[in-house]
């Protein structure tokens, strides 16, 4: 297969696409503008491959896409180009509107375009996947709002309730991409993604920002009490996930993909600093750095997924604890701590994002 990745340079981007050409035969085009997210560095084990191509395009550059498109001639898109951070959709939500809506329907009229033109064979094989978060359905009740929070989980038929700008724009490019296979069809696949962690990560999310701060003392933010529980998914595993999907899903399926880690934000928080006290050893705890600030506005409570159908489909599963996970993650950062530099010399430097009132 030749796969079209749109935003293959960003964080999950670059996991699958280091996936695909690692583990298979497939070609692969990686169509990114290269935001502050994205980075090309997170594909340097695989630049030399005769199977990867780059090209530098914008998603809502119809005429770049097109190109792209009628010169590679792909056998499947998978849609990872997003702006992503929820605390930078509530200091400016536009990007996360033009980037996330209007370049996923300019996408989406180009592929339609694209796969009406090819013969019926390659048109039949075709697929669009659109990879998508599970903040798209809100949040859940909380263990300290009832006593059976872990019957409730994210599925395939949860309602959309977003609460974020960034959230409200990715239900909103679902929904387009589920129209344009009820009205036109064109065949898609959806996937709804938690938390994902592990290398490579911009050190805007929670992790990185944790293990940066941490090694070079300063403040470890917390929101709020630290309560907030979220599902946690290596992003390696992620990648298995989505490649799964492409190749095997049934087009018109969504699929809930997370890694069965519920944890809250206060753990991750210890647990990085205990890894890194064994790891990179000081006198004073790691922990003492750790400080509360207040809470992102519209904070949703409790995420968790609900990965049945995928397992019992397409025969995935997490491969990786958090424990085994977040060791690795941590051990990354700090065999990396170059590429984290390098990285932030633009205008981010872990500043709080995000507070607006």
């Amino acid at each position: 297969m030749k796969l079209l990745i749109t935003g293959g340079a960003g964080f999950i981007g670059s996991a699958v696409i280091r996936h695909i050409i690692n583990g298979t035969t497939d070609e692969v085009v990686n169509l990114d503008i290269l935001t502050y997210a994205g980075n090309l560095e997170s594909l340097k084990e695989v630049n030399d491959s005769s199977r990867y191509t780059f090209e530098q395009v914008d998603i809502c550059d119809r005429s770049g896409v097109d190109r792209v498109l009628a010169e590679h001639q792909p056998d499947a898109i998978m849609h990872l180009a997003a702006e992503s951070h929820v605390d930078r959709s509530i200091d400016g939500p536009a990007d996360f509107i033009e980037t996330n809506i209007v370049g996923t329907y300019t996408l989406l009229e180009a592929t339609r375009q694209y796969w009406q033109g090819l013969e019926a064979e390659k048109k039949a094989n075709f697929r669009f996947h659109h990879i998508s978060t599970d903040e798209v359905y809100g949040d859940l009740p909380h263990p300290s709002e009832t006593s059976n929070a872990e019957e409730h989980l994210f599925t395939e038929q949860t309602a959309y309730a977003p609460s974020s700008p960034y959230s409200a724009s990715k239900a909103s490019s679902d929904h387009l991409v589920r129209a344009w296979q009820r009205t036109y069809g064109l065949p898609v696949l959806v996937t709804n993604c938690s938390n994902n962690y592990g290398p490579y990560h911009f050190p805007e999310k929670l992790i990185p920002l944790i293990i940066l701060n941490a090694l070079e003392g300063k403040p470890l933010p917390v929101y709020g009490k630290g309560d907030q529980i979220r599902d946690w998914l290596y992003v390696e595993d992620h990648a298995r996930a989505l490649y799964k999907v492409v190749t095997e899903g049934q087009p018109g399926k969504t699929y809930n993909i997370g890694g069965h880690n519920e944890k809250q934000n206060i753990d991750v928080v210890h647990i990085i600093c205990g890894i890194l006290q064994e790891l990179r050893p000081q006198e004073r705890s790691y922990g003492e750095l750790i400080t509360f600030v207040r809470d992102r506005p519209g904070h949703d409570r409790r995420y968790a997924i609900d990965a049945d159908k995928i397992q019992r489909e397409l025969g995935w599963a997490p491969e990786e604890t958090f424990e085994t996970g977040i060791r690795k993650t941590v051990q990354w950062y700090l065999d990396n701590l170059d590429w984290c530099q390098r990285v932030q010399e633009g205008s981010y430097q872990r500043e709080r994002l995000g507070a607006a009132s």
